[in-house]
């Protein structure tokens, strides 16, 4: 519901803004495709990168202030009845780390495919294609570990009490976290492959 009014703003802005450009003869410069093509690929790829870094950490600022807190508490209440859980459940707060780590990978990654082209020679189609390429490949690296890095916050949270109740259940504890940040593992490997085949620009 919190989102609901912004993006009501917004659409309604947009189609107003639509709506005057078509009524007064200038449809025209509400072109997608124009955009597209007038915007350098430095811009896309920068950007890219930029969803790339910031959202897997924003992903690992989730589990710092949602997971590690809870984590963190869970893990201090529960030593006070089996102090064995202290060091055990260690492991919950570097698969929280790890979600930040992926994004700092890929982005040094991505960057790598940067180069400094003079002119209008930014704007081929090779350049084009990596630009958007390292854009899309940001994005889903970004998502994906912004949802891996809540999961294996809130799934952390429940381990340790659980493991502080029941000592055979570690195991199982760590197979479920395992689990949890593969989703990070999948967004890495989806983003190698999304930019794997794009050139450096040139």
């Amino acid at each position: 519901m919190g989102l609901a009014y912004p993006t009501g703003a917004a659409t309604v802005s947009l189609a107003v803004v639509g709506l005057y450009l078509l009524f007064h003869g200038e449809g025209e410069t509400f072109n997608v495709g124009d955009f597209l093509e007038t915007v350098s690929p430095y811009t896309w790829a920068t950007i890219g990168i930029a969803m790339c870094i910031g959202l897997s950490v924003v992903g690992a600022a989730c589990v710092v202030s949602r997971g590690i807190l809870l984590t963190g508490s869970s893990i201090i209440g529960g030593g006070v009845k089996a102090p064995r859980v202290q060091t055990k459940n260690l492991i919950s707060i570097i698969f929280c780390e790890v979600v930040a780590i992926y994004g700092v990978i890929m982005a040094i990654i991505f960057s790598s495919k940067i180069n400094f082209v003079e002119g209008e020679a930014i704007y081929s189609g090779s350049n084009f294609y990596t630009g958007y390429a390292v854009f899309w490949g940001g994005i889903t690296v970004g998502f994906c570990n912004l949802i891996c890095g809540v999961s294996v916050g809130i799934n952390g949270s429940g381990a340790a009490l659980a493991d502080a109740a029941d000592p055979s259940l570690f195991v199982k504890i760590l197979v479920v976290e395992i689990f949890s940040s593969v989703l990070g593992l999948f967004g890495l490997i989806i983003g190698l492959l999304v930019a794997g085949k794009a050139n450096d620009f040139e």
